[in-house]
């Protein structure tokens, strides 16, 4: 197992195997990007307005979103990297609204788990360091997406 994954739903909506199953898609997106044994991340599921909470505390946007990533080996201003203490490495936590999560699903046309499994690998590649700031940089992660989702079987119904 290359990942240890915390995975913690606040709100009581997903069954164990919806949970097994992003569990086994971020081990598999884990193996694609060559993550090292032991690497840590959480995963909580959580509501609107949970999620808007975080977003007004973090972002200062006062309104709920999808997904939402904290990379713990980001530095910021003023932190200074700590080297040569062997621990595992912590990649962060994402988080993840369920209600938005069903609502795209019916939106985009897919089944909830495939807009489930994007919303972890896209708040999981965050945590890698990509990122959609740019067309280049869009590009690239949201194809690094689509691969890893395609590759587990958790594909669009347009690309079947």
């Amino acid at each position: 197992m290359r990942l240890v994954i915390d995975s913690i739903d606040e709100t009581n909506e997903l069954e164990a195997a919806q949970m097994r199953t992003i569990e086994e898609l971020l081990q598999h997106a884990a193996e694609i990007e060559d993550i090292d044994q032991d690497t840590e991340l959480s995963v909580t599921f959580v509501t609107n307005e949970r999620i808007q909470e975080v977003n007004r505390e973090y972002r200062d946007k006062d309104q709920p979103t999808d997904v939402i990533s904290f990379a713990l080996e980001e530095i910021g201003e003023g932190e200074i990297e700590i080297v040569g203490i062997n621990q595992p490495r912590v990649l962060g936590d994402i988080i993840i609204s369920i209600p938005r999560a069903r609502e795209q699903a019916s939106e985009y046309g897919h089944s909830f788990m495939r807009e489930l499994g994007f919303l972890a690998v896209h708040g999981f590649l965050h945590l890698l360091g990509y990122d959609h700031m740019n067309d280049e940089d869009e590009k690239q992660m949201f194809t690094k997406q689509k691969d890893i989702l395609d590759s587990y079987g958790l594909k669009r119904p347009a690309d079947i």
